[in-house]
């Protein structure tokens, strides 16, 4: 019969082995997933997941709004949070239905701006949040699926000749749409 001390030896050698081809495993999975990159137009009120220069999936989202503007530049996902916790001025709200971050969180390496989900779906499309990206909760939750801590998140507040071959002529057909709508 084994010893307790050469049992314990070779369950620890057996979990090294164990962790080493995960870790191969992640690695190689890390190295096959195509780089990605987050595009917001802010003026549109839209998110593109880009692979190089292709669009893969066009996302309708809430930005700041005009007293808690999203800020611009770019940043990168420093967080990746699964059901996050709302913590603001000593309040703490849990995961669930009433939490404003919804169910997903994606930090950014700006302290304190994200891209997360909502619990009221009815501002998506406006200049709403207090300067985060804001989603629908499927959406967000698709986005989260597609995307890693260290892809590149890139704010525009401002049309550039990039975002217009992204997002076609969507600003320039919704403010037509507006101003016909004023007339």
């Amino acid at each position: 019969m084994l010893r307790v001390e050469d049992q314990i030896r070779k369950l620890a050698a057996l979990t090294g082995v164990v962790l080493m081809a995960t870790a191969e495993a992640l690695a190689q999975d890390n190295q096959t997933r195509p780089a990605r990159r987050i595009v917001v137009s802010i003026a549109d009120r839209k998110l593109a997941v880009m692979e190089a220069d292709r669009v893969v999936k066009i996302f309708q989202t809430a930005v700041g709004a005009p007293n808690s503007p999203s800020p611009t530049g770019v940043f990168k996902i420093a967080t990746s949070i699964e059901d996050p916790t709302w913590y603001t001025k000593g309040k703490v709200v849990p995961p669930g239905k009433s939490n404003p971050l919804g169910t997903r969180w994606l930090g950014l390496t700006l302290k304190g701006y994200g891209i997360h989900g909502t619990s009221t779906p009815a501002s998506i499309g406006h200049n709403a949040s207090h300067g985060c990206i804001r989603m629908r909760n499927h959406d967000v939750e698709e986005l989260f699926k597609m995307v890693a801590v260290g892809d590149p998140v890139e704010l525009y507040g401002e049309r550039n000749p990039e975002l217009d071959r992204i997002f076609g002529g969507l600003l320039v057909a919704e403010n037509a749409a507006s101003a016909v709508a004023m007339q």
